[in-house]
């Protein structure tokens, strides 16, 4: 054997060595070592299966463990993650803030009514496609101002624009389809009512908190309060602090009383709902509740004194809805407006949006007196139709005071006070023997059909003593507090006053007459009660005139007058034409008899202007006296 096979020999491993041997010795036989002596091979280092069970139940860690051992990574992730999203947000914050401009207020929020007053500044009525005009904060009384931030957002003052909670509130109810919620702020209420569209959606609700963001740091809260004040709804038709003001208590914003203001305030909460307080007792009732808290609220703010507030007390409203005599209102604004524009040079539509303020002559305590006088007549029979005009001026001034024109505006905007031709029948006959009568009453005498407004216009000239004033209604036109027209009366001598004098003589109208002067065939239809006849003195003072006689009456003039005041009273009576839209005249129903109802009509507006101007100089006599008092202490 030679030394090779000697040296392979020791090399394998054999039956001692377990198995074939690696050429580096460590195969599964186990070559033999430096020393010759054999190594242990790997089937005397592999574990049995219960140990190796043992070993994979050691390396594999559960997962509660496992867990705990990640926790800490997880959240640094987490964390990481987190900041980096509201670092994202806040960046786009930013931007979407500076990208954010202001817009402006939509059109309708801009666009004004005009509104018109009676001669005492009585709210008449408006033209315009919103019941809205503009006021500056000065305008507002402070209490006004604090009973709305009481109401409708106490921190106000001192908030940033806007209300998170109601943020999120609102995003909740976007998201979950519930009932639309609005921003709690002032300032948010402005944005959403003046300057953005009213979709609810959540883009619109993140534009409105920037904008109302941007616009607390842009605007001063003064500033913001007014915008709100000026185009926020209140109901009945009225947007803004002033129209509403007018609307339910027929006042100008500036005159609001305490309790006035608070219960303004307490409408916001609901203007649709509480628009009907003062007709409607439980919305009332409601409404006298919200009341109460609006001023517990004003005076544990200091906004108002433990003294004003225990003396508050809730105030009445204008009925609503508009009752018959709202409707005559029309007639009046209809002649007003016509006269307005003209003055201005302007379109009626540029005057009804263009937010002034129309000052008229007109009475409306007087004009209500006429209409429901004037309402009492049953009407004709079958196709005729009966119509009442009533004019009252001033002598030698020309303002209208009393301007009654028809029965129902709805059915017949046709104002015949103004624009009835009239058949004048004996109602001229005093002025027969006028020889050098000026212009235009010369005209006026030769009309064979005047209108009622005319036909005032001629005896105003008389009770005037000659001296003529074309009538208007008019009497100053404001905007922004600024005045932009004042009538200014044209008086004209157009008659001598002896021929004035010689006139009223004839006609038996004043002044101050005692004795009814009518022409013969009125005199057939004279059938007045005893209560009448007996007991009003100013039944006695009117003259009566017209066209036809007896039972074929078909107009009867009733005119009378003194220094103050010249009223005419119209009554004729029309059929339809044979052509479509077309009448043409009818004779009066004798009952009631026409002669009778005219002066009924005449004697109870001439009471009613008696027994005003009575009380407003009674008034004015007491007021005098309050003042000299006061001056002497």
């Amino acid at each position: 054997m030679s030394l090779i096979e000697d040296g392979n020999r020791d090399g394998d491993g054999g039956t001692d060595g377990g198995g074939d041997g690696s050429a580096d010795g460590g195969g599964d036989g186990g070559r033999g070592g430096p020393d010759g002596l054999p190594r242990p091979g790997r089937a005397a280092r592999r574990p049995g299966k219960g140990m190796l069970s043992r070993r994979r139940h050691r390396e594999r860690t559960p997962l509660r463990i496992r867990l705990r051992r990640n926790r800490g990574r997880r959240l640094r992730r987490l964390l990481h993650a987190f900041l980096t999203l509201l670092a994202t947000l806040c960046a786009a914050a930013v931007v979407a803030y500076h990208l954010t401009s202001i817009p402006k207020p939509h059109p309708e929020t801009v666009t004004q009514s005009t509104v018109f007053l009676d001669a005492d500044g009585a709210y008449l009525g408006r033209r315009g496609p919103v019941d809205r005009q503009d006021i500056p904060l000065s305008a507002v009384p402070r209490h006004v101002q604090e009973a709305v931030i009481a109401a409708e957002n106490r921190s106000f003052r001192t908030d940033s624009g806007i209300s998170p909670k109601a943020i999120t509130r609102a995003a909740l109810a976007t998201l979950t389809g519930g009932d639309p919620q609005g921003g709690s702020t002032i300032t948010q209420q402005y944005v959403k009512n003046a300057l953005l569209s009213p979709e609810h959606s959540l883009a619109r609700k993140a534009r409105e908190a920037l904008i109302a963001i941007k616009l607390d740091r842009t605007r001063t809260k003064d500033e913001i309060l007014e915008g709100y004040l000026d185009t926020v709804y209140f109901g009945r038709g009225a947007a803004g602090i002033q129209s509403a003001a007018r609307n339910y208590f027929g006042v100008d914003a500036e005159s609001l009383t305490v309790a006035q203001g608070a219960a303004l305030a307490s409408i916001l909460n609901i203007p649709s709902y509480y628009e009907k307080a003062g007709s409607d007792p439980k919305v009332t009732a409601k409404l006298e509740n919200r009341w109460e808290w609006v001023l517990d609220a004003m005076a544990a703010s200091g906004s108002i004194t433990a003294k004003q507030r225990a003396a508050a007390r809730f105030p009445a409203f204008r009925f609503y809805p508009p009752g018959e005599t709202e409707g005559q209102r029309q007639y009046l604004i209809d002649v007003a407006a016509k006269e307005a524009a003209d003055r201005l040079g302007i379109t009626e539509d540029r005057l009804a949006s263009g937010g002034y303020s129309v000052t008229t002559t007109f009475d409306l305590a007087l004009q209500d007196s006429a209409t429901q006088l004037a309402q009492k007549h049953p009407g004709g029979k079958k196709d005729v139709r009966v119509h009442t005009a009533v004019v009252g001026m001033v002598p030698g001034d020309g303002a209208v005071r009393v301007l009654y024109g028809g029965s129902d505006y709805a059915r017949q905007s046709f104002n015949d006070a103004v624009s009835g031709a009239v058949e004048a029948g004996t109602a001229l006959d005093p002025f027969s023997e006028v020889e050098h009568a000026g212009e235009p009453l010369s005209k006026l005498l030769k009309k064979p059909a005047p209108t009622p407004l005319e036909l005032a216009s001629v005896y105003a000239t008389v009770a005037a003593d000659g001296k003529y004033t074309g009538p208007y209604t008019v009497a100053r036109i404001t905007k922004e507090g600024r005045t932009v027209y004042r009538a200014r009366p044209d008086v004209r001598q157009v008659l001598d006053e002896k021929e004035a004098l010689v006139a009223g003589a004839r006609s038996g109208a004043g002044p101050t007459p005692v004795a009814v002067a009518v022409d013969a065939d009125a005199d057939a239809d004279v059938d007045i009660d005893a209560d009448v006849a007996a007991g009003s003195a100013a039944v006695k003072g009117f003259a009566l005139a017209g066209a036809g006689g007896g039972i074929t009456r078909r107009t009867v003039w009733t005119t009378g007058y003194d220094g103050r005041l010249a009223l005419t009273v119209a009554l004729f009576a029309d059929r339809a034409g044979s052509k479509k839209g077309t009448t043409v005249p009818a004779q009066l129903p004798n009952e009631p008899s026409p002669t009778e109802f005219a002066q009924r009509v005449a004697a109870g507006i001439w009471d009613a202007a008696t027994s005003q101007g009575e009380a407003k100089g009674q008034s004015k006599g007491e007021s005098k006296g309050a003042s000299e008092s006061d001056a002497a202490n």
